[in-house]
Formats: structure tokens, C-alpha cells, sequence
């Protein structure tokens, strides 16, 4: 961990410089908020009312995206449940986020694992799991794209995309900063400023964000060491320091020219996630296992680190009646996680009287480098008739080791004996993913009410993955022998969609949408540490269909929008566990799933905001052919199996396996509920004292592919509070808050073999301040 003085010292240099700044803030008019405001999106890569839009979109504005991290949460993870049928975990720390959107995602821990949902942030496609990771600062607003998204956004997904658009730089000066501090040492500074440098010809803007958070987590364990590496020490995990800036240069040589420059850099070094061994007892999901204390026998207290760099150019030529678009990008990641997978000590989880375990992994990113390339020319005129055309190349080349201890343990338990007899085996993988598309989208406006939109694409998409080295301290790692250590796979699909939207009126509007998305094929390398094959998915492909309403009523004071949706996965990728907890891939017949969701903002009186989204779903695995190992060591199955079992060999000994034909797929929450209240008490006409509130409850969730009665969660719910004041036009802030309030204790994922568990964060109190130049 960096130092606790070069953090605080960083946060009060750019305090200094920011906030004076806009303590100096002109004033504003008052009273021009009225009503909910129009909220404009780019899913259809134009400015455009959300109403006027033929896609389910859910939308949440920075200033609410920063209310949710202001205790120095993952501003990631913090989206899930805040917007209907999004839901986002993570059991690999703050650097491996995964994304599901209507029950559609991935569970697999890989490092080169893909996923069905896209990250886009200022239009660019990050693919890579850890370069999903990169931080959302100073942003100006969060778009979620529900369901199949292929005719214009970067890389085909299957469930949608996840798109994060920062502030930009203009040719006025404007600056915004929120600086934080709570409970456990936590600091939260998130800021941006920026202005003209040549007037009307040059702009650009700053952005930083830095989180701390001390360690609060203990170790206990004061057994035998096995790597030597380990002793019981007070608040030794649980803490990060997180610095990230962004520069972004605007250039707008003409009215028709611009050219927006960004580039930016990411220094994190943390924990990575906890696995609390034991935590569940067989026949419950309930624990009294604390969040704050571990026994971990090993892998040097869990540390993560990873520094990330990358810039973007943005070029927009109007020729008139068309623009052309280039988007040029570059990534650039390096960094490990190590932890004790199998959630603490041994020796305190015997089963069938012995201990157990196969020790502390370690993945590690020794270098890897994305470039996108995207062309679009589009139309620019407000006539009936509307178009676009390009294409777009990707391509993401990594070196990736991965590090495992394992240990057969027999009686008696003694370091020694683990240190002598149990190799640490190591693989180094060579991973390619390149993939090119051309894509193109029209739409006609019908009269004055109807507007029919299509769109198509096609994309070839490759992957290969090379097995550089495998070794072991002792001897070579037996990989089978008649395995390829050369995988490659190839996938070509359409992808189309085509949707009407009719305009009730000029406040409301109906939609239907009807769309094919495609997946492409997945390998799986890190079962080679094991002395395993490679295993492999192909391609997958969906077919989905959505109706929507949209509004804005009663003069702009209520906005409620939904919609409901069906949605059928061919040759679904799923992903389950060996005996080793390692993942294997491979394809289900398909799945499907229908739900529901809506979205209502209402002022009912002045100075008091109320908001409630919600969404249903249901989804079902359908293969009656397809079987997922369970939890088991030492031969003995651990948890309780609710779906019919069967009995296989695996490596020469019994494997049980369960029929997961007619369950609900991993991570897809039956129901979510998000509420959030603000009210506003003027106080003369110097400002006002304000109270909100947020909440988000979650049904029930299963996190692996077969039933049990430990693995999932249900009705979990977390909330914040936050009470201040405001400055009279709304320049300034100041507030306490807490971040789960209740200090609720959410199952959030689990360790099969161990039953491990992972929780939410624990309850952080703090204090406030921010304020803007504008």
C-alpha cells in the first residue's frame, strides 16, 4: 500500500487548486430548475430525448453516480441495483468487475474471460475484464443499453452495453470537485476543471480521482505458515489507494473540425478479494462469520496492484449533410492478484477428518495492449430520412501468467509437510483477439408520429490462445500430452435489428424492438495450471424481443417509463467448476428469459424529488443433456444439492454432477427495487437544508448453476443517508452521509468448495464537501 501521507498530501494539492476555484463561483439563476429536465442519450450515436429513442435505456447522472461513492465505494460495483435489470459483482477485488443486464453476463473469474456486456466509456470499447476495471470519473452521465447491441456500438454483445460518458472540455470555464472523507481513513476526491485555452479554438479539462481506505480487515490465523509468509497482524486487508487523472484536449480549428485528445493513467494497489472460508455451514446460507476478520494461511495477505494507461483521439468532420467519425484507441494494462482461494486455513475446515485445501493462485498481467479502430459517416440533416455506415477493428494481444500452490494435505497438518510434498505450478499464456465488423443504420419518419428504424452488422471475430510454459517447482506439470497447446476459433455472425416507435403526443411515446445479437467463441487457458486441457465455447447467438411506453407528464414533473421483453440464447456460453475450482467452459442448448422493467421521477411539490425503478425476470437453462460439477473435496460433497445428481468418473475418482436443465442462470436476480427521496427546505434566500435518501433491495439470486440451500441470496438491501446544506444556487455543498446505513451484511458470492462467502462493504459514516464552477 502507498503511503497514507503521499495520499493525503495528493488530496490536499488538488483541493487547494480546485476549490477555491469554486468557492469563487458566478451565480446562477435560482429559479432555473424547473421540472425534471429533458434527459438526452446517444444510444443511437446522436443527441437525441430519451423519449424519441426505440430502446430500453436506463440513465443515472454523475451527480447521483457520485452520491452512491462518495464513501470511496467501487464506482463500478456501486451501479448494481441502481438501475432496473442491471446487476454487477465481483469476486477478483475492485480490477475484475462483472456486468449482467436481464440476467445475461458471465461468472467465470478468468482473466480472459469475455462477456455478453460491453463497457464503453467516451466511446471506446473496453473489452479486457481489468481494463473494464477503469475507474468512472467526473462523469457526466451513465447510459445502460438493455438487450442486443450490434448495428452501432464497437464489439457485438448479447445483453447489451454499459456506457459511461465523462464531462468534456468547452469553451467556457467550468469545474466541478467532491471531496469526501469516513470511516476506516476513507478519502474520495473525484474533480475536473477546465476551460478555454485559445479562445474558441483550444479547450481542455483535468479530471482526477483518488480513494483511499485504510486496512480494517485482521488475520487470526497463528498456525503453521505455508508459504512462510504469513502472521496474525491487525488491520493487515481490506484497504486501496486508487489514483487515477484524465487530460482531455479539444481542438476546433473550424466549425466543421474538431479533434478531442484524451489520455489518462491509473495507479491502484489493494486487496483483492476476501473469501471467508466456512462462512456457510451446510443446509443455510446464514453466517456469523465477520466481515472484518479472516484466518488466511497464506498468499502474503491478498495485495493487488495494477497500473493502466491509455489514450483516445475522437475526429468529427461535417461536410454538411454528413459527418465523418474516427475513433483511434489505445489500451495498456500490467499488474497481479494473488489470494488465498481457498478462503483461510485449512486446517480449521477438515473434511472427512483431514484438512483440505489447494492453497493461494496468483494471476498476473505482464503486458496487454488493445487498439480500436472506428469510421462512421453519418447523416446530419433534420429531414425524415436518417443514416449511418462504418466499420470498426479491435485488436487485444496479452501475456498472462498464472500461479498456483496446491496442497494435498494429509495428517499430520504441519508446514513442512506442505512445503515439501506440493509443487507450485505456473503457466505463461500467449492471448489474440482480433475482430472486425461493418455495420450500418437507418431510420424514416412516417408522417408526424411514426419513425421505423433498422439496423445490420456483420463481425468476424477471432481468438487464439498459445501455452507458452508450464512448469512446476518440482517437475513439468503433467498437461496431457495429446492436448493442443495452440487453440484457435473463429466466429462469423449477422447481427440486426429493427424497431418503431409511434409518438403518442409530444410527451409520450410506444416502442417495439426486435433484435439478433451474437457472442463470439470463448476460450478457457488457465485450466493448464492444473495439468488440464484447454476447454472451449462457441459462439452464441440471441434473438430478443422488447415493447416499451415513455413519457414525460404533468408539465415535465413526472417521467415514467417501461418495458417488457423476451429474450432466447442459442448455444449459450456457460461456465462451471472442476474439482479444483477451475473453470471449464462449454455450451447449453439455450436459454430464455422474459421480464419487465420501469423506471418513475416525480416532483409532486416543490423542492421534493422522489424516484422508483424496478424490474422482474425469469430465466431458465434448457438442456437436459447438461450437467455442472458440484461442491465437493476429498471426495465429499460439502453443500446441499437440490437438483437430480449423478456419479462420474473424473481423473479416475467419483465426480458428482448436477442437472442444471430448468434452472435460473447465475447472477440473475428475480427482482430489484431502487427508491431514492430528496427534500429541500429553503432557509431565506441564502440556500437550504436538505435530507436523501437511497435504497436498493435485490430478490432472490443463485450464484452457480445448480440449486442449493447455501448458495444464493435473497432480499438482500442496502441504503444510504445524507443531510446538508446547499449554497442558493446550488454551487456548493456541504453533508453527512452514510453508506449502508443498516450495515446489512449481503451475501454477495461464493467458494463452492470451501463454502467461502463474500459480502458487501461494511457501513462507512463521513462527512462531505463539493461544489462547482459553472
Amino acid at each position: 500500500m502507498k503511503s497514507q501521507t503521499a495520499l493525503a498530501f495528493t488530496a490536499l494539492c488538488l483541493a487547494t487548486v480546485a476549490l477555491p476555484s469554486i468557492a469563487a463561483a458566478q451565480t446562477a439563476d435560482a429559479g432555473a430548475d424547473t421540472g425534471l429536465g429533458e434527459i438526452v442519450v446517444t444510444a443511437e450515436r446522436r443527441a437525441e430525448n430519451l423519449t424519441d429513442v426505440p430502446v430500453s435505456v436506463g440513465v443515472v447522472s454523475g451527480d447521483n453516480l457520485r452520491q452512491f461513492t462518495g464513501g470511496g465505494d467501487d464506482t463500478l460495483l456501486s451501479l448494481a441495483g441502481r438501475v432496473p435489470s442491471l446487476y454487477v459483482e465481483s469476486t477478483t477485488g475492485r480490477i475484475f468487475p462483472r456486468f449482467y443486464i436481464r440476467g445475461l453476463g458471465n461468472v467465470d473469474f478468468y482473466l480472459g474471460a469475455s462477456q455478453p456486456v460491453s463497457i464503453i466509456q467516451d466511446d471506446v470499447v473496453l473489452e479486457h475484464v481489468v481494463l473494464k476495471s477503469n475507474p468512472v470519473y467526473d462523469v457526466a452521465q451513465v447510459e445502460v443499453l438493455r438487450g442486443p447491441q450490434g448495428s452501432l456500438f464497437g464489439r457485438n454483445t448479447t445483453a447489451g452495453i454499459v456506457k459511461f460518458d465523462t464531462i468534456r472540455p468547452t469553451m467556457d470555464l467550468q469545474g466541478r470537485a467532491s471531496l469526501s472523507y469516513g470511516t476506516y481513513n476513507s478519502v474520495n476526491l473525484d474533480a475536473g476543471v477546465g476551460g478555454p485555452i485559445v479562445a474558441d479554438k483550444v479547450a481542455v479539462r483535468l479530471s482526477v480521482l483518488a480513494q483511499h481506505r485504510e486496512d480494517y480487515v485482521d488475520n487470526t490465523y497463528t498456525g503453521p505458515s505455508l508459504d512462510g509468509t504469513v502472521s496474525p497482524a491487525k488491520n493487515t486487508m481490506g484497504g486501496f489507494d486508487d489514483l487515477n487523472a484524465r487530460l482531455q484536449v479539444l481542438v476546433t480549428p473550424t466549425e466543421d473540425l474538431s479533434l478531442l485528445l484524451s489520455g489518462h493513467v491509473r495507479d491502484y494497489d489493494g486487496t483483492s478479494t476476501l473469501f471467508l472460508r466456512g462462512a456457510l455451514t451446510k443446509g443455510s446460507n446464514e453466517s456469523t462469520a465477520p466481515r472484518d476478520r479472516v484466518a488466511f494461511d497464506e498468499a502474503q495477505n491478498n495485495p493487488q496492484a495494477y497500473k493502466t494507461q491509455g489514450a483516445s483521439a475522437r475526429l468529427a468532420w461535417n461536410f454538411g449533410d454528413v459527418e465523418l467519425t474516427s475513433i483511434t484507441a489505445y489500451e495498456h494494462t500490467a499488474g497481479y492478484s494473488r489470494g488465498d482461494t481457498d478462503g483461510g486455513a485449512a486446517v480449521n475446515f477438515p473434511v472427512g477428518g483431514l484438512p483440505n485445501g489447494y492453497g493461494q493462485s496468483q494471476g498476473q498481467i505482464r503486458d496487454l495492449d488493445q487498439w480500436t479502430q472506428e469510421l462512421r459517416l453519418a447523416s446530419t440533416g433534420d429531414g425524415p430520412f436518417k443514416w449511418q455506415v462504418g466499420g470498426y477493428y479491435f485488436d487485444s494481444r496479452d501475456i498472462t501468467d498464472f500461479y498456483q500452490r496446491r496442497y494435498f494435505l494429509t495428517a499430520p497438518f504441519s508446514a513442512t509437510n506442505a512445503q515439501t510434498n506440493n509443487p507450485e505450478n505456473w503457466v505463461r499464456l500467449h492471448n489474440v483477439n482480433t475482430s472486425w465488423a461493418l455495420f450500418g443504420q437507418a431510420s424514416y419518419e412516417i408522417g408526424d408520429r411514426l419513425t421505423i428504424t433498422g439496423g445490420v452488422r456483420y463481425t468476424e471475430d477471432k481468438k487464439r490462445t498459445q501455452l507458452i510454459k508450464v512448469a512446476s517447482t518440482g517437475s513439468t506439470v503433467n498437461f496431457p500430452a495429446t492436448a493442443s497447446r495452440d487453440v484457435s476459433l473463429t466466429g462469423k455472425e449477422p447481427s440486426w435489428d429493427l424497431s418503431a416507435l409511434y409518438k403518442l403526443s409530444d410527451e409520450a411515446s410506444v416502442y417495439a424492438r426486435v433484435a439478433r445479437g451474437f457472442r463470439g467463441p470463448t476460450i478457457q487457458g488457465r485450466s493448464a495450471v492444473f495439468g488440464s486441457a484447454f476447454t472451449t465455447a462457441n459462439s452464441e447467438t440471441i434473438t430478443s424481443g422488447e415493447v416499451g411506453f415513455k413519457s414525460q407528464l404533468l408539465d415535465n414533473r413526472l417521467r415514467f417509463n417501461a418495458s417488457a421483453f423476451y429474450w432466447r440464447v442459442n448455444d449459450i456460453q456457460l461456465n462451471g467448476n472442476d474439482s479444483d475450482g477451475n473453470g471449464v467452459l462449454f455450451n447449453a442448448d439455450k436459454a430464455d428469459a422474459y421480464g419487465a422493467e420501469a423506471e418513475i421521477e416525480f416532483l409532486p411539490i416543490d423542492n421534493l424529488s422522489l424516484s422508483l425503478g424496478g424490474s422482474l425476470l425469469h430465466t431458465k437453462i434448457k438442456d437436459s443433456r447438461v450437467y455442472a460439477q458440484v461442491c465437493a473435496l476429498n471426495g465429499v460433497v460439502v453443500c446441499t444439492v437440490e437438483d437430480p445428481t449423478i456419479t462420474r468418473p473424473v481423473f479416475g475418482a467419483p465426480t458428482v454432477f448436477a442437472s442444471i436443465d430448468g434452472n435460473p442462470l447465475p447472477n440473475a436476480p428475480k427482482w430489484n427495487l431502487n427508491f431514492a427521496a430528496r427534500y429541500d427546505i429553503p432557509v431565506g434566500n441564502s440556500g437550504s437544508f436538505f435530507i436523501a435518501t437511497d435504497w436498493n433491495a435485490q430478490g432472490y439470486t443463485n450464484f452457480v448453476l445448480y440449486k442449493t440451500k447455501e448458495f444464493y441470496s435473497k432480499n438482500n438491501f442496502e441504503g444510504g443517508l445524507k443531510i446538508g446544506i446547499t449554497g442558493a444556487d446550488k454551487s456548493w455543498e456541504f453533508a453527512a452521509f452514510a453508506r449502508n446505513i443498516t450495515n446489512e451484511k449481503n451475501l454477495k458470492g461464493v467458494i463452492e468448495n470451501y463454502m467461502a462467502a463474500v459480502y458487501n462493504e461494511p457501513r462507512i459514516f463521513g462527512v462531505s464537501f463539493s461544489g462547482k464552477i459553472r
